[in-house]
């Protein structure tokens, strides 16, 4: 009898990790450059659908030396826990020119504290660049966006 719970224990565990092997978290190597001296860095962006803005850490932009700009209002964010970040709301944006796969941009990402990756790609960006994404590789390629969202792209 236990031995028969092991077995069936040992079956779970496995599917379950077979799973989680799937539920991945995506991310690609784009080219950052900073549009004030036009020098660029690579760096690991992660694709998130429930981000509802662009983003880049205040540390990661902090270390890189990125010009800030200041916005009018600032913007309180709230995480996916419904609470308000910690860190405190946007209040300085950075414009970049986005490198990825010979696809080209121009935009401004709003710069947020307390984040674990250096920069989120948010819903909208996935929505307009409509990329190919194999779930079980992680592979992204860029093959469907429209030329428009190649020159200079802000979500409204």
């Amino acid at each position: 009898m236990d031995s028969e719970r092991t077995k069936k224990k040992k079956e779970v565990e496995v599917r379950k990790t077979e799973e989680e092997k799937l539920l991945r978290e995506v991310t690609v190597n784009i080219r950052l450059k900073r549009v004030d001296i036009q020098e660029g860095i690579i760096v690991e962006a992660l694709l998130d659908s429930s981000a509802t803005g662009l983003v880049m850490s205040s540390e990661f932009t902090r270390k890189q030396g990125f010009k800030l700009k200041k916005i009018e209002k600032p913007i309180y964010v709230r995480n996916i826990d419904g609470s308000f970040n910690k860190e405190g709301p946007i209040e300085h944006t950075v414009e970049v020119n986005i490198y990825y796969q010979g696809h080209r941009e121009r935009t401004e990402i709003d710069v947020i504290g307390g984040q674990k990756w250096s920069v989120i790609l948010e819903m909208l960006w996935l929505v307009h660049h409509n990329p190919e994404i194999d779930w079980k590789t992680g592979e992204v390629k860029i093959t469907r966006c429209l030329k428009e969202y190649g020159k200079q792209w802000r979500p409204k």
